[in-house]
């Protein structure tokens, strides 16, 4: 997982969240997990069934040798997989808060989780902007942080001279 990927998605998100005139926090500090880890974001009032909703990002390389297994198999196994692993790492926060996780391999493909939010923070979004291309857009600039993550990650292989 690369860094500048994985916060510049977390500033995406959380600006879409606000933008949908939804009032959150990053890396809230009453949530912490019993090893004090927290999520990236959760929103500060409920987002459905009367609970907040609580994000976490994770960018899992699609060409790691860990994942080569299973994501020359499976488009998207990487993605799944690093889905399932936070999804069990956050289970205590079930019983307070939704709990989403946004899963993006470096190669492109989307956790399942990763889809529906987007397309709910983009409906927001739409809902309070009339722009019905809302969603098109926030799916498009989490498409070009992946990029110039991926960029940013290349450029980091070559030497220094």
């Amino acid at each position: 997982m690369g860094v500048p990927k994985n916060n510049n998605t977390t500033d995406i998100i959380w600006r879409a969240v606000r933008r949908a005139q939804i009032p959150a926090a990053k890396e809230p500090a009453g949530l912490l997990r019993r090893d004090g880890k927290r999520p990236d974001g959760a929103t500060l009032i409920p987002w459905a069934r009367d609970k907040s909703m609580a994000w976490n990002v994770t960018v899992p390389d699609t060409f790691a040798e860990s994942h080569l297994s299973s994501t020359s198999v499976e488009q998207g196994a990487a993605a799944k997989q690093a889905a399932d692993n936070k999804t069990t790492k956050y289970q205590e926060l079930e019983t307070t808060h939704i709990f989403d996780l946004v899963a993006i391999e470096t190669a492109g493909s989307w956790g399942h989780q990763a889809i529906k939010l987007v397309q709910e923070i983009g409906r927001r979004i739409a809902d309070i902007t009339a722009d019905s291309r809302e969603t098109t857009f926030l799916f498009q600039r989490l498409f070009v942080a992946l990029q110039r993550g991926n960029a940013v990650s290349f450029l980091g292989t070559f030497p220094s001279d």
